[in-house]
């Protein structure tokens, strides 16, 4: 299922106000999804805290889950990769992990990591979902979760990339609306894309309905 974001391509003058957020206020923007079965999956940002669990967390996907991920062989993730994953926020790029109490314990069961491109107005991702735990439900609900988040950047389009192998990612991603192209970067991909138009007053996660209209009055005062 997994499914690689590339490094934004952005202009650094182009800011947006959810980079201008600390951690702390990014906090509050925590999700909880619903896996097929009922199971609480709450989606939050990664903090610095969760750098070895993350490393940990790919370690555990199979050898084809992080070739998929990484569009190639990866034992685990490098020290410089870790890094940037665990910065939220830089350049308008976000990680979110899936979490779920297992045992007692919070666990890892997916992650996201997405940017915005504001020249453009779309939001790129890529996810991954462990894979003791593909077929839950759980890459849909992180999906939908990743709509609201778009929407409430202002972005037009959702798109991503993923190796026309991956039959699962593939499978999702039709499954969720996403129309198909042929990925302008290389041909072993497909990028599939999602036109977004909702209304940010309309947007269904309510933590992210409140972000856009903080964002908006952000941008606002900013102008003024």
């Amino acid at each position: 299922m997994p499914v690689r974001v590339k490094k934004t391509r952005q202009d650094k003058n182009l800011e947006h106000p959810m980079s201008t957020l600390r951690l702390d206020d990014l906090k509050q923007y925590s999700d909880v999804l619903r896996a097929r079965n009922g199971s609480a999956v709450t989606v939050r940002f990664v903090e610095p805290r969760d750098a070895e669990e993350l490393r940990n967390y790919f370690r555990s996907l199979s050898t084809r889950s992080r070739y998929n991920r990484f569009f190639g062989a990866m034992v685990e993730l490098p020290h410089n990769l870790l890094d940037h994953f665990i910065h939220v926020g830089e350049r308008d790029e976000f990680t979110v992990i899936a979490t779920m109490k297992i045992d007692g314990f919070e666990t890892i069961v997916g992650e996201a990591r997405y940017a915005f491109h504001p020249e453009t107005e779309s939001l790129e991702f890529g996810l991954s979902i462990d894979d003791r735990w593909q077929g839950q439900g759980i890459g849909s609900a992180l999906m939908r979760n990743l709509e609201c988040r778009a929407a409430a950047f202002g972005a037009h389009q959702l798109l991503g990339d993923t190796l026309r192998s991956n039959e699962a990612m593939i499978g999702l991603a039709r499954k969720s609306g996403f129309a198909f192209a042929t990925s302008p970067d290389d041909w072993k991909l497909v990028r599939f894309v999602k036109e977004i138009a909702t209304a940010p007053a309309d947007i269904p996660c309510a933590s992210w309905r409140l972000a856009a209209t903080r964002m908006a009055l952000g941008g606002v005062a900013a102008s003024g």
